[in-house]
């Protein structure tokens, strides 16, 4: 068996970011087990590319839930990315770091180190943001590369106006001093291309003489010696592949996300008992929240069509793809550059409660059973809407003993009465901000749902139709101190019980960021990176705004 310093499973944006930092030095050896292959694929490094990697079966794992009251008894897919780089090479590029009073919140769950001031210097350390930025908040010399939009259209600019004419405020920096308002959205796209995790981090890591990168190499378990991880066992090519094994002198370090990584633990022995022993699978270590606390963003999306005007979908469908594509080639503002989301507004489903709770989302395209996979053919605009911190709380559980086999997701998508109410307000705010007076000249009526639904009922009903996940899940190997039974990890990732593991990716958030995961996972990993090393961490960078 080979033998490395540490061993990492996941070459997403976890593990991209922890092998770099764990390299860079010099005196460690790190291998990285990837299930799926190298990033070579084209349309992971063309950002609207991302449409056609939903579904993509050599890049995706293709997860989908299981069906539920909420989704109108609908099954909902679930991408993860499977190749390096993970989601971070399929998803939208879009970069949000969440509300301060979210990180505040896991320190107040007993997590020391994890609040706004503790984890800011993180978030600054990964950064490299290109345009205008408070220095306090934002970093410019790390190896993500955060930009504005380079490609404009003038519904964006109405959809804005909509907002501040019902009182939103434009917000110049939503990942700056606050979240709340009407903003343009940052992206990780850079000189026309993505840059996933796999590129900023991994890749220049990958020229080291001590990292060594394994793709298409499925783990399929851990290995222990008493109670201490001591390696990985791990498929070359597949389920028919070739087995092999390697060991870890210091740690193995799981980063294979909010779904993965609760599975494999569970295919170990570490998990539930009574659900373990249905598998017939020896218990190693009783910890029943494995698999546990799963939640993400279900949105509704309104679509209405568009008058006055062209959308991306004739810009990017037909004869109208041609010149975008010429315009990409050349360097040029494309609809092939955008990310999947071009406007962000934050804001409150109650004007007395002090967060926002409310993200709604603007793009001048529509697409197909409001899906992103698939553009309209008329001219069309949407907007969707979530709440940002999900009551509803599901999991995601084994199914046999095979890692191969792909494990149960329920996230009870809307089953807390709090989610429902929130999810409705955001849909009303949809619905006025499309009939404001700055989107008249261009609003030709609604598509879905439609004018005739108007009750608090029947736009619940739609929502059960149309909703769908907005790609955000996490929480299955929730972080938490050591007396709170409902957790996986201790506040420095480190498995409760076990030596030699620890969990590093979204699944060890204890409750859901007001954002979009990547650039707080992406944080999380530049953390860890400082505790397994035995690092001192950055001083707490505190702002009064």
């Amino acid at each position: 068996m080979d033998t490395y310093d540490y061993i990492i499973i996941g070459a997403g944006s976890a593990g991209c970011v922890l092998a770099n930092r764990l390299t860079e030095d010099g005196r460690h050896s790190v291998c990285v087990l990837e299930a799926g292959p190298p990033d070579r694929h084209p349309y992971i490094h063309i950002p609207a590319g991302f449409m056609k990697l939903l579904d993509h079966k050599g890049l995706n794992w293709r997860y989908e839930t299981q069906p539920s009251e909420w989704t109108g008894g609908r099954a909902i897919p679930v991408p993860r990315g499977k190749t390096l780089g993970g989601s971070s090479s399929i998803n939208g590029n879009v970069y949000t770091r969440g509300n301060r009073e979210d990180y505040n919140h896991w320190a107040q769950l007993g997590n020391r180190g994890w609040g706004f001031a503790d984890v800011l210097p993180y978030f600054k350390r990964s950064e490299q943001r290109i345009g205008e930025a408070d220095a306090r908040y934002r970093g410019r010399d790390g190896a993500l590369t955060v930009t504005d939009t380079d490609w404009t259209h003038h519904l964006c600019e109405a959809f804005i106006q909509g907002c501040e004419s019902l009182g939103i405020p434009r917000n110049p920096d939503y990942n700056g001093a606050g979240q709340e308002g009407v903003t343009y959205t940052q992206r990780t796209i850079h000189n026309r291309r993505r840059v996933s995790a796999a590129r900023a981090f991994l890749h220049p890591a990958m020229k080291r003489g001590n990292l060594n990168v394994v793709a298409n190499a499925h783990a399929t378990g851990l290995i222990f010696d008493g109670m201490r991880v001591t390696g990985v066992t791990y498929a070359k090519g597949g389920r028919g592949g070739p087995r092999h094994a390697i060991t870890a002198a210091k740690e193995v370090i799981l980063s294979g996300g909010v779904i993965n990584s609760p599975q494999l633990l569970q295919l170990s022995g570490v998990g539930d008992p009574a659900q373990l022993a249905d598998l017939g699978i020896a218990v190693r270590r009783a910890l029943p929240a494995v698999g546990r606390n799963l939640r993400d963003h279900y949105a509704p999306r309104f679509t209405a069509r568009v008058r006055n005007s062209d959308t991306i979908n004739q810009r990017a469908q037909g004869l109208g793809l041609v010149p975008e594509v010429a315009k990409w080639l050349l360097g040029r503002p494309s609809v092939l550059g955008l990310q999947a989301t071009m406007v962000y507004a934050f804001w409150r489903s109650d004007p007395d409660i002090a967060n926002s709770d409310l993200q709604l989302t603007f793009m001048p395209a529509s697409y197909v059973s409001g899906r992103q996979a698939v553009l309209d053919k008329f001219p069309g605009m949407s907007v969707a809407s979530w709440q940002q911190r999900p009551e509803s709380t599901g999991y995601v559980q084994a199914v046999t003993a095979d890692p191969f086999d792909k494990p149960v997701i329920q996230p009870n998508y809307l089953e807390h009465e709090t989610d429902r109410r929130v999810v409705l307000a955001g849909m009303k705010l949809a619905r006025r901000i499309l009939r404001s007076a700055p989107m008249a000249p261009y609003f030709d009526g609604e598509h879905f749902p439609g004018d005739h639904v108007r009750t608090d009922d029947e736009l619940m009903e739609a929502a059960k139709a149309r909703g769908t996940t907005t790609f955000h899940p996490m929480g299955t190997c929730r972080m938490g101190p050591a007396t709170d039974g409902n957790t996986v990890v201790d506040d420095e990732l480190r498995v409760k019980g076990i030596e030699g593991l620890r969990v590093v990716d979204a699944s060890i958030m204890p409750n859901m960021p007001s954002a979009n995961l990547n650039a707080a996972v992406i944080m999380i990993a530049e953390k860890a990176s400082d505790m397994i090393l035995g690092k001192v961490p950055p001083e707490p960078e505190i702002y009064d705004d």
